[in-house]
């Protein structure tokens, strides 16, 4: 069987890039599977298409090729209601409220003209995270792969009858950084041997509860002068920067921007945990959360279906909503007060890992899952 593939260029600043990447050096262990430029000239076409989807424009001609061949597609966000209203299926007002209608009918017109207006508090209005606008690419692919429970969920609310696949989120070891280089990061930081250091890395957006999380460490910095934050990574909202930005000037908080891959490894297995929120959640498991639990952190992560699959001693739940701050400030307290326990839960992390999301066994579940819906 010959597949085509289909993701964002490997150098692209998106977390479905460098998935993609590693999903493809397995693949091909198994079978013939390239991206369609590399597909030779005059050989017959491929059998199948697998297509990785995400919640922005770089997938926007991903999407429509989808559309036009239909073949097994990978739900890295089961929201896609933000790549609609950056033009993912046309350009404008009138070819979003369509798309809305097209999911939910003529009656919720208006309600899709509202959201239109008000898409400047799609970050965080909850109304945006529950309306993925799923049912076109859902109902028209062969099967649409997802990683989570709650992203199979939102696919069978707006397509029934879809085929849905659920293949855990995939981990790939990376060449690591050597000891040295990483006590050097540390040192760098300014953050001492025996302090404890907390880490928020990727694109930094309302849903990741940046502002609450620096909130909650505040907190935790007045009983605790020898933890530290460390902030990595892009904001994508201005006014959450604004907002932001004089917690950031708080004791104990360290700003670095986006980090190359290599930066990104020193300065995560620098910290001594990962703080990894996501609410409102869009259906995605976090890749940071993956390969951060896959080098033996804890991981921080909020109490939703999308992290379910998670065992309980593997992670650290921090309830959503009016709670969420409460919660995550205890949490903290209890890492720092037994520093132990970081190192212990981060060893069962990567158990977990290594036994349900090792590239290998993964891409075992998408042959698989490739070849059933062959035809």
């Amino acid at each position: 069987m010959k597949v085509a593939y289909y993701a964002p260029p490997p150098n692209a600043r998106t977390g479905v890039a460098d998935y993609a990447v590693a999903l493809l050096g397995a693949l091909r262990r198994h079978g013939s599977v390239e991206p369609p430029h590399r597909l030779r000239k005059g050989a017959r076409r491929a059998d199948l298409a697998l297509y990785h989807l995400g919640n922005n424009q770089l997938h926007g001609e991903i999407y429509r090729r989808a559309l036009a061949e239909p073949g097994v597609v990978v739900l890295h966000d089961a929201v896609l209601h933000h790549f609609f209203l950056g033009g993912g299926n046309g350009t404008g007002r009138a070819a979003y409220v369509d798309e809305f209608v097209y999911n939910y009918g003529e009656w919720n017109r208006s309600l899709a003209e509202e959201l239109w207006r008000g898409r400047a508090n799609s970050g965080f209005d909850r109304r945006y995270f529950d309306y993925p606008m799923l049912k076109r690419i859902a109902e028209r692919s062969r099967a649409v792969v997802v990683h989570n429970p709650a992203a199979a969920r939102m696919v069978r609310e707006h397509a029934p009858n879809a085929a849905v696949v659920e293949i855990p989120h995939l981990f790939a070891p990376p060449e690591l950084p050597a000891g040295w280089e990483v006590a050097r990061m540390r040192q760098s930081l300014g953050v001492p041997q025996s302090g404890f250091l907390f880490g928020i890395f990727g694109y930094l957006r309302e849903s990741k509860r940046v502002l609450g999380v620096v909130r909650a460490f505040a907190a935790l910095r007045r009983a605790r002068p020898d933890a530290w934050l460390l902030v990595a990574g892009a904001f994508v909202s201005s006014d959450l920067e604004r907002a932001v930005a004089p917690l950031l000037a708080g004791p104990g908080v360290i700003r670095l921007p986006y980090l190359a891959e290599r930066d990104f490894w020193r300065a995560a297995l620098a910290v001594d945990a990962c703080i990894n929120l996501r609410y409102p959640a869009a259906g995605e498991t976090s890749g940071i959360a993956i390969r951060l639990m896959g080098t033996g952190k804890a991981v921080l992560l909020t109490n939703s279906a999308e992290n379910v699959r998670y065992p309980e001693e593997a992670c650290l739940r921090i309830e959503p909503g009016v709670a969420e701050e409460d919660s995550l400030w205890h949490h903290m307290i209890l890492l720092t007060s037994i520093q132990e326990s970081a190192g212990e839960i981060g060893l069962r992390a990567s158990g977990h890992i290594a036994e349900r999301h090792q590239a290998a066994r993964i891409a075992e579940q998408y042959w698989e899952t490739l070849c059933a819906f062959h035809y």
